[in-house]
């Protein structure tokens, strides 16, 4: 009993010694420190919302204090928006204002800052819209953060329905519908410069007797779930060039072609599937050069549109070109007639490049490198075959002709080739090319054929797979003079290859 009287004792003493008096707030007199002095948001379009980005603000004195006031600079006038500490703001100016705010001793509070902002707003010479944050006193004028971002105009190509009312716009492909919100370009829509760059949501629909155009230099940034789409007898011409740089390496007139997604922000520089991809069902000659592609779910796909009911090929050239950071795939072609030169592709969820259900294939001076984090992606897969709706395979003859190529990856087989078999025969044609496999894993159909000849196994030796950099080092490189002449004179940079050339898209850095 007495033991239950002790600890019974102590529990009350413990309740009533956590227990503490109101606490005792003083009118700040200043001196918060700030995790940052000014706060950068990152580039954002015209009247498009920012990220959110974190302010953490500091009493590291000893006493309790209340800010008189939190609030933005211009007012309820600011295209910032704040939010402190989970609170919404004054009446009537929410996001805007904060009236007494509390800061314990030795404590800290978030603020969270975004902004929507249009150009006309920005300072006319350099774009950028700035305020600040405003930190009251009793003693002197306001504690400030400066916050900075940089607003781009661009032109926007939406969706004939609205995004935000859930209708589904209906796109008419040759006769079939595909169920996506998407708008078909028209008139100027269909020449794409560099005067601006472009956004677009939803997909943008190359229609049946469209050319699409777009110039050196123009940028066209992609809304989740949106791309480009070529109708069967719509054609796409991207006409980039080699951007110039002057003698210290900087660059002086970018005139490459970039497709990307439209955040900005550092933090989504290279993260997959942003948005869709480019769809190339058209069997008109499709011409893609100098483009950089990344952080799509598919990069690039090639196919008819019914690819086992169309008695058609879908056509593409592509050269001096990049595609990078693709959740599924690179290039994707099925049934199709795909020529590359000079093409890179790293880092896919599942093939840096795929040939499937035959088709015609020439590459020459490629590099397909795949360092995804998984063991089932490939640098390069092809096959003769789909499988249809009853389960059952229907396959067809595949050509292709690898030449000076590089299959590498972070995996032990970076090649993969499948046959249905029976009558169809896969034409093998892989001259001078670098490759990355186990031969005792080659499917029995190719053991003895000449993709012996060329090189296995022997490091590139990459500047830097992570950061998309792909040019070979050191003349060490398995790369190095080991291809045999060809039409292609010159790298993707422009550089004029060596006799006897180097094996890929890059000369080795000498």
């Amino acid at each position: 009993m007495r033991k239950l009287l002790f600890l019974f004792s102590i529990l009350i003493g413990i309740t009533f010694s956590s227990c503490r008096k109101d606490f005792t707030f003083e009118q700040s007199t200043g001196g918060l420190e700030f995790s940052k002095k000014t706060v950068y948001l990152d580039t954002v379009f015209t009247n498009i919302a920012s990220s959110t980005y974190r302010l953490k603000v500091y009493n590291r004195g000893s006493k309790d204090i209340v800010i008189p006031k939190i609030q933005l600079g211009k007012g309820i006038n600011s295209k910032y928006r704040i939010m402190v500490d989970g609170m919404t703001g004054d009446a009537g100016a929410t996001g805007k204002s904060y009236s007494n705010v509390q800061l314990l001793a030795k404590d800290s509070l978030f603020i969270f800052i975004e902004v929507t902002a249009d150009v006309a707003s920005a300072n006319p010479t350099d774009f950028l819209y700035t305020d600040q944050i405003e930190f009251t006193n009793i003693v002197g004028a306001p504690q400030t953060v400066d916050l900075v971002t940089l607003i781009q105009d661009a032109i926007f190509i939406y969706p004939d329905k609205p995004l935000d009312t859930g209708i589904i716009e209906t796109l008419s492909l040759s006769g079939d519908t595909t169920n996506i919100k998407g708008h078909e370009l028209s008139g100027s829509q269909l020449t794409f410069t560099k005067d601006k760059p472009y956004v677009i949501y939803g997909y943008a629909l190359v229609a049946n007797t469209k050319t699409l155009n777009i110039n050196p230099g123009a940028k066209v940034y992609f809304h989740a779930n949106s791309g480009i789409i070529v109708d069967k007898q719509g054609t796409l011409n991207i006409n980039g060039e080699l951007s110039d740089y002057n003698a210290q390496g900087e660059l002086t007139n970018d005139k490459e072609v970039r497709f990307e997604g439209d955040r900005l922000e550092p933090a989504f520089e290279d993260v997959p599937g942003q948005w869709g991809g480019l769809f190339i069902l058209s069997e008109n000659t499709n011409t893609i050069k100098h483009l950089t592609l990344k952080n799509s779910a598919v990069g690039i796909y090639c196919s008819p549109i019914d690819p086992v009911g169309d008695f058609y090929q879908a056509k593409l050239n592509i050269s001096e070109s990049q595609i990078y950071n693709n959740s599924n795939f690179g290039l994707y072609a099925v049934g199709a007639q795909v020529s590359g030169v000079n093409l890179v592709i790293n880092y896919c969820g599942q093939y840096s490049l795929a040939c499937t259900f035959g088709g015609n294939y020439t590459f020459t001076h490629c590099t397909f490198n795949n360092n995804w984090s998984s063991s089932k992606q490939l640098a390069l897969y092809l096959n003769n075959f789909i499988k249809k709706d009853d389960g059952n395979y229907l396959a067809q003859n595949i050509n292709y002709n690898f030449t000076n190529s590089i299959i590498y990856g972070s995996n032990q087989v970076e090649l993969g080739i499948e046959s249905a078999g029976g009558d169809i025969t896969i034409d093998n044609h892989f001259n001078n090319c670098l490759f990355k496999y186990n031969a005792s894993q080659l499917p029995l159909f190719l053991q003895g054929n000449n993709i012996y000849n060329n090189i296995r196994n022997l490091d590139p030796k990459f500047k830097n797979t992570s950061n998309n950099q792909l040019q070979p080092q050191t003349i060490s490189s398995g790369a190095y003079q080991k291809g045999i002449p060809t039409a292609v004179p010159n790298d993707i940079l422009g550089n004029t290859r060596l006799s006897p050339p180097d094996v890929g898209a890059y000369n080795v850095a000498l």
